[in-house]
């Protein structure tokens, strides 16, 4: 399992306490572009989907439901085995 899966899968696994930049850098895995957001937010957009993915930065982790909404893009966009 290389690098870039064993995040994603470590985010699924606990998705109470997902870092704030490892939240960023799955986004980009998952093909999601930085569209905005400066200092403690991020938000990311990918073409063709319609729901854009927002991270808060709190003490460096991001709320539950955030993580919550990255899993269902992992689920969606993930490496299949």
């Amino acid at each position: 399992m290389n690098a870039k899966a064993k995040l994603l899968a470590s985010i699924l696994a606990n998705p109470k306490q997902v870092r704030f930049n490892d939240a960023c850098r799955a986004a980009e895995i998952l093909g999601f572009i930085h569209s905005g957001g400066t200092g403690s937010h991020r938000a990311f957009a990918r073409a063709g989907e319609p729901v854009g993915l927002n991270f808060q930065n709190r003490g460096g982790f991001i709320p539950p439901y955030q993580a919550r909404q990255l899993g269902a893009m992992i689920e969606k966009y993930g490496e299949k085995p």
